[in-house]
């Protein structure tokens, strides 16, 4: 291949964008494939020397993301690899996640493939290429409508940047290992940045704001974060996630997900099935965009090898046809498919989600039991359940309830969103409540099927929005519980496809924190638990005649087709 390094890219503003560039041996223009990313191109570069590395190698990195830079040159494309403004060899600053504080990755994105149009080498057909922010800035990029920009393939992207950091209102603590270069990464090659918070308020604000988070138990109970809060900076884009835990302008102004509805290009939406990790955001995604769109969602692990060679062959089918005009299929094939977890089944779709979808209720019954009938007793005769959680600090476990079904006596699929209704009493003004979902194997072997997470606070909910089974929360206000008072909440359980078999239970665990070595963070890289609640509270459940705390779970209902 040919092999240029450090090409500088002029940007509107004056500013030059640096840019590794590999090529085909070959006179003939070609299509081209653009990543870019706050990581350092040269990281990325890694992939021509290492083999492909998946976890729980010690060479596995999170931030080399771009592709097998060798497999893209051999399809015949060529492959370039910019470093965003602000890092690596870039000029200009970075401001807040995605640069959403400053001039835009969309903007910037624009510039480069309108740019590389221009270039002898490129036959004016481009794409991208990359998952995680890879993927998240394509979705900017493609609502710009670069002229050139033909066809995107995104996969494993954050499209909301709230609930890239903030599950049910919960901090969740992976964004830090990418940007602090935690967790099995090497963080992002700053050169200049800034974050977005220390732009839109003033120093009086930020001074509020900050005592504020000291302020609060779960913080105060997480001694990092203290720190952090007095050297703001250190880590500039993590600090806009831990000054802002709720959701609101400061968020959705320069997310992804407040531009897709620009996006008229074909678009190929890929992810793993993750418990929370980036499938709802993709499947909300793939319902916005406006152009020919395909949705796939493949079995765990969640995280990729690297570089991702599991989805290259199904990216190349794609570029094929969109950038080389070769008929490869795909376009014949339906627009959703995914896995079935629990199986080795995989279904191809029309749509998400599946029309043959019902919610049916699951009831939590005393002596830790889940029916399909409701408890007909009233809480003096079926008495709550419940747990007490301490600090961290000064505990070592991580309380929680159970429940469990009796065994199924024939196979079960469950696909698309759920939810869990409780009614709790607490004797703090806030809490955690994280939810997980298992199969349970006739052996005991549990399996977590989907996950979901709400602070107490953050209760309220989106009343247009929301639908039976399908809780949604605006988490643009903290709304603190009474003690004492018995409340419903409502947990939204994240988007899942299983086959509970015959011969399996399903099995609820409640808790307010996670284990660090739990089941999520066995899938993903170190610090991918959520921050503990600060708080030492007891926790009631009622689930009698009045307060029906249950599961609101889909259920998939057989078709001539599923049995032929």
């Amino acid at each position: 291949m040919k092999i240029m390094k450090n090409v500088r890219i002029p940007m509107r503003d004056g500013i030059y964008i640096c840019a590794d560039i590999y090529l085909p041996e070959t006179v003939e223009k070609v299509p081209a494939l653009l990543g870019l990313s706050p990581y350092g191109k040269e990281l990325q570069a890694q992939a021509l020397t290492l083999p492909p590395q998946a976890r729980p190698s010690h060479l596995w990195n999170g931030a080399i993301e771009a592709g097998d830079i060798r497999a893209v040159v051999e399809q015949g494309y060529a492959h370039i690899i910019a470093d965003v403004r602000g890092t690596g060899h870039s000029e200009g600053e970075m401001c807040g996640n995605y640069n959403s504080g400053g001039q835009g990755d969309g903007k910037d994105i624009y510039d480069i493939v309108e740019w590389m149009a221009e270039q002898d080498w490129c036959d004016g057909n481009i794409g991208m290429i990359g998952i995680s922010y890879f993927a998240s800035v394509q979705i900017l990029g493609a609502a710009e409508k670069p002229p050139h920009l033909k066809a995107i393939f995104v996969n494993g992207g954050h499209y909301d940047l709230y609930e890239l950091c903030y599950h049910g209102g919960i901090m969740w603590l992976m964004p830090r290992a990418s940007r602090e270069g935690r967790g099995g990464d090497s963080g992002n090659a700053f050169k200049k940045v800034s974050s977005k918070s220390s732009k839109v308020f003033t120093p009086e604000e930020l001074e509020r704001i900050t005592q504020e988070r000291l302020n609060d138990p779960d913080i105060a109970h997480w001694s990092d974060f203290v720190h952090l809060l007095h050297y703001q900076d250190r880590h500039e884009l993590w600090m806009d996630y831990l000054l802002n835990p709720l959701d609101g302008p400061f968020w959705q102004e320069g997310s992804a997900m407040e531009v897709a509805h620009k996006v008229d290009i074909p678009v190929y939406f890929q992810a793993k099935w993750g418990r929370g990790w980036n499938v709802e955001g993709t499947i909300e995604m793939f319902h916005r965009v406006q152009g020919v769109k395909k949705l796939e969602i493949q079995a765990l692990p969640p995280m990729l090898e690297r570089p991702f060679h599991e989805c290259h062959d199904e990216m190349f089918r794609w570029y094929d046809y969109w950038l080389k005009g070769v008929d490869t299929g795909i376009m014949d094939e339906p627009p959703v498919q995914f896995s079935v977890e629990g199986s080795y089944k995989r279904r191809k779709e029309q749509n998400w989600p599946l029309p043959n979808t019902k919610h049916k209720d699951f009831y939590l019954r005393p002596r830790h039991k889940i029916s399909e009938k409701p408890e007909p007793l009233h809480s003096e005769y079926a008495h709550p359940d419940g747990f007490y959680q301490a600090p961290l600090t000064v505990a070592t476990e991580s309380e929680s309830v159970k429940w469990t079904s009796d065994k199924y006596r024939e196979d079960i699929e469950m696909t698309g969103t759920g939810a869990l209704y409780i009614y709790a009493e607490i004797d703090t003004p806030d809490t955690n409540f994280i939810a997980k979902l298992y199969d349970v194997a006739p052996n005991g072997l549990r399996s977590l099927v989907t996950s979901g997470y709400l602070k107490a606070s953050h209760r309220e909910l989106d009343e247009v929005r929301s639908r039976p089974g399908e809780p949604w929360h605006p988490h643009t206000r903290a709304l603190p519980v009474p003690p004492g008072e018995i409340i419903e909440y409502a947990i939204r359980l994240y988007p899942f496809s299983f086959l509970i078999k015959a011969g399996h239970r399903i099995q609820l665990e409640l808790a307010c924190n996670e284990s660090i070595d739990g089941d999520d963070a066995k899938l993903l890289p170190p610090d991918s638990y959520h921050l503990p609640s600060g708080r030492a509270t007891f926790h009631k459940i009622y689930r009698d005649a009045k307060h029906k705390s249950r599961l609101v779970l889909p259920i998939i209902q057989a078709r001539l087709s599923d049995n032929q």
